[in-house]
């Protein structure tokens, strides 16, 4: 083993290769799941993307096929129960016998003040946000499991946040911005929490079967669930990231595109914080001028 190194094939095209994988990525016409779904068609996979609205749907895949040169496929799909996980599964089932990469990435936020925060806003997002990883991957089993080897394993990526692990008080205005003024995301933060705890659980699980599970935990990114402080209050949360800006596709798709390489096959039970480093800083940025996106 001293030398394995001078038999091994460690160039990029080989460490990097996703000609011959099969995506699945939830809540894939939008926002990260679109820029997830974009980076595998772009490398040669065959992508299944999935979400509730069919129009969307029908753009994002026709854009993505315009772009190949892998292919991009849809399902539509609605993960607010088990019945809906089940139903997605089943569709998949018809499209193909083996999936390379499940991106479950399908989320849901909710704003509202503190002493009357509404029991759907916590039901609603643990469902959409945690149980439907669950009946996901559960469902998919069979197809994740074939094929898969110790060298090359099949891959599961929860999307968790990074409001997974920060504990700011939501209405302290420390958040930058990204709810309205008056109201938390209470409910959020804690699901994305047990988002990170399940991936825990499902890769000490499913390891020994050649199949790794990770937690992505993003900071801010250009999303629909952004899209309230993007819109309304873009310079207060630009000013709380001390990279001086807000995430980009570029920086989302390469550490999925990582993750699932050859490159990443040994790794397994992490939570990767991809937030340009604001939440190590407390989200304490410097003033800056006007931002441009």
């Amino acid at each position: 083993m001293a030398h394995a190194a001078s038999t091994a094939d460690l160039s990029v095209p080989n460490l990097f290769n996703f000609k011959d994988y099969v995506v699945l990525v939830t809540g894939g016409a939008t926002g990260l799941g679109e820029m997830a779904a974009q980076s595998f068609v772009q490398n040669g996979a065959k992508v299944i993307i999935a979400s509730r609205k069919e129009s969307e749907l029908q753009k994002t895949s026709s854009r993505l096929n315009k772009l190949g040169p892998g292919s991009c496929d849809y399902v539509v799909a609605d993960l607010k129960d088990k019945a809906g996980c089940d139903d997605l599964c089943n569709k998949v089932k018809q499209k193909t016998d083996r999936l390379t990469v499940l991106l479950n990435n399908s989320g849901a936020t909710w704003g509202a003040p503190y002493e009357d925060f509404p029991e759907s806003g916590w039901d609603k997002i643990m469902a959409l946000n945690v149980k439907s990883m669950f009946y996901t991957t559960v469902g998919l089993h069979t197809l994740l499991t074939n094929g898969a080897t110790a060298d090359l394993p099949s891959r599961v990526i929860n999307i968790a946040s990074i409001a997974g692990i920060q504990t700011l008080d939501p209405t302290s205005g420390d958040d930058g911005g990204l709810a309205a003024p008056g109201t938390g995301t209470y409910s959020y933060g804690p699901s994305k929490a047990a988002c990170i705890h399940l991936s825990k659980l499902q890769a000490s699980k499913l390891m020994s079967q050649h199949v790794t599970v990770n937690a992505v935990c993003p900071g801010v990114f250009p999303s629909k669930m952004t899209a309230y402080g993007m819109g309304s209050a873009l310079d207060t949360l630009v000013s709380t990231q001390p990279s001086g800006r807000v995430g980009k596709p570029e920086d989302f798709a390469g550490l999925i595109l990582f993750i699932c390489s050859m490159g990443g096959a040994h790794m397994t039970g992490n939570a990767f914080e991809i937030d340009g480093g604001s939440n190590l800083s407390g989200m304490r940025g410097k003033p800056r001028p006007k931002a441009k996106i």
